[in-house]
């Protein structure tokens, strides 16, 4: 057992991680920690246990489970949280074992966005994650409801929400789902006309408190909160940014990834994590001064190949390289910077001028009908805005690179 005090929350939390051989279980125990002093908690206690698998009832031993049990009444323990996804037969179990109310990793993140979530859309998104993830373990009684209406994990849809029945939570799913559908289709029309204006889009993503808020802050005075916490920025912000060739880019900042990201949150911040997706630019930023940069370049990695990103020009920038030992840093490639004192934005700079696409090209063209077929050409490469077949052939309005516009002679068809 390991006893860690923090006497800044009255919140006192026992932590309990079950160690079933994956590698990265002390990142995630550790990852765990910052969480809860995010949400607000003073981690009281850490508990452990190896085991081949969870145990199906409780996840942990019975053994393990009555000391928990033990320390909790001990020392005033409010709230056991699990590093790890509960079923809602084990969070049910273990709160009646131990007498204490339980949450476990995901409820924790959902908490925190809770807290985060500034804007309307992001309120709608953790509020449909919430209810998705919390109704299959609403029971209608128990410490879960009983203990409902204040401290961390209830934060919210609320306590009135929580305890309506599931028929009124279902429609409340539905509901939500279908503003968010809306909100997407209006961010799918903002994409589409800043392709049409040809405006380059970046997207600054990474793990958690990487600095990508300072960063943009510092590109941009785009004024976003910077803390050193966890999810301190949850609402996307985009601000234009000029690069010494004059040319402008468009940076959007995003919600940082984490070790095992909920799959709930995933799906209901689709259209804030596709940003990243439809980016013509990915600015991935990390923390060089953290030991375990490495590895979190490897989570957001993959966690930008399941959006579909994977394949985007990317930037890969390592960031707080003034607190960090140079030496640390050796055999991995990126720009190095510091957000804070401006060390390196030039070399940045430069790495993202060289990353963006060729600017298409507006033009007016009138096709005659031998030459139909170019049409086609420019779709594949970049966007016919409008056409209109006339006596003389096919009128176009369209976006067309310069490659392409070099390649086909698209000059000699161009109309005032």
């Amino acid at each position: 057992m390991e006893n860690i005090t923090n006497q800044t929350s009255p919140t006192r939390v026992l932590l309990i991680s079950l160690d079933t051989g994956e590698p990265d279980f002390e990142i995630s125990l550790s990852e765990l920690k910052e969480l809860s002093k995010t949400a607000g908690a003073e981690v009281f206690g850490v508990m452990t246990q190896k085991r081949a698998s969870p145990e199906p009832a409780t996840c942990i031993g019975s053994g393990r489970l009555e000391e928990a049990k033990e320390f909790c009444a001990d020392n005033e323990i409010d709230l056991i949280i699990f590093d790890g996804e509960l079923s809602p037969v084990q969070l049910r179990n273990i709160e009646k074992a131990t007498d204490t109310r339980t949450i476990d990793r995901t409820m924790l993140i959902l908490d925190i966005f809770a807290q985060r979530a500034q804007t309307s859309e992001g309120k709608l998104q953790v509020e449909l994650a919430q209810l998705r993830y919390m109704l299959p373990r609403l029971t209608g009684k128990g410490i879960e409801m009983s203990r409902l209406g204040g401290g961390i994990g209830t934060r919210g849809p609320g306590e009135t929400k929580l305890e309506t029945d599931r028929r009124h939570i279902r429609r409340r799913i539905e509901s939500l789902s279908e503003k968010l559908d809306e909100v997407e289709q209006r961010r799918t029309r903002m994409r589409e006309r800043r392709k049409r204006d040809g405006v380059v889009t970046a997207a600054v993503v990474g793990y958690t408190n990487a600095g990508k808020s300072t960063l943009l802050n510092r590109l941009t005075d785009a004024g976003v909160l910077a803390e050193d916490k966890l999810f301190a920025t949850l609402d996307p912000t985009a601000r234009a940014l000029i690069l010494p060739s004059g040319a402008q880019v468009l940076l959007v900042d995003t919600v940082g990834f984490i070790r095992r990201l909920p799959h709930h949150l995933i799906k209901a911040f689709r259209s804030t994590l596709g940003e990243a997706k439809e980016a013509d630019i990915i600015i991935h930023l990390c923390d060089g001064s953290d030991p375990e940069f490495r590895s979190q370049l490897e989570v957001s990695t993959k966690l930008l190949d399941e959006l579909g990103a994977g394949d985007k020009p990317t930037v890969t920038v390592i960031n707080k390289c003034d607190l960090c030992d140079p030496s640390a840093l050796l055999g991995t490639s990126g720009v190095r910077i510091s957000a804070l004192t401006g060390y390196g934005l030039e070399s940045l700079l430069s790495a993202i001028e060289d990353a963006m696409p060729s600017k298409p090209i507006r033009m007016k063209l009138l096709l005659p009908f031998d030459k139909l077929s170019l049409a086609a050409q420019i779709r594949e490469t970049g966007d016919i805005l409008s056409e209109e077949y006339t006596a003389d052939g096919l009128l176009v309005d369209a976006l067309a690179d310069r490659i392409t516009a070099a390649r086909y002679e698209l000059d000699k068809y161009i109309v005032s």
